[in-house]
């Protein structure tokens, strides 16, 4: 015979009535959060975080755990981009230019998606930016 389910405590319900009141990036915040203390290199869930954080206005946060997704996925195209966004929405162009020229050795082709990328906005009309869009046969 299976044993009767459990109702949650009043305690529990009135945590789940708080998380579920809580907007989706707060929660997710600190889901990932608790997730990378524990797992410090789970790759999705770093690179989920840095965008979450980037979200929420804390950039050098997120630029942390892209350039931590960068050491631990070096071939990572998609990981070098992000790390590219970060550094122009900090108003670094040299390392952003760097990181994008990086994402691009990669593989990384999505040129539609450089060129409309609110991120790199700080780094379009960079003579670098334009220069790496015609090396690659796009403009």
């Amino acid at each position: 015979m299976p044993s009767p389910k459990k109702r949650p405590s009043s305690q529990g319900n009135a945590v789940l009535l708080q998380l579920s009141e809580r907007p989706q990036l707060d929660f997710e915040l600190d889901f990932f959060s608790a997730l990378l203390r524990v797992v410090p290199d789970h790759t999705d869930a770093l690179r989920v975080q840095a965008e979450n954080l980037c979200e929420k206005g804390m950039v050098k946060e997120g630029l942390k755990l892209d350039q931590a997704l960068v050491r631990l996925r070096p071939a990572d195209p998609a990981a070098h981009y992000d790390l590219a966004c970060r550094y122009a929405r900090l108003a670094q162009p040299d390392l952003a230019i760097q990181s994008l020229r990086k994402a691009v050795e990669l593989g990384y082709s999505d040129f539609q998606s450089m060129t409309q990328d609110r991120d790199l906005e700080s780094i379009r009309k960079d003579p670098r930016f334009h220069d790496l869009l015609k090396a690659h046969g796009s403009r």
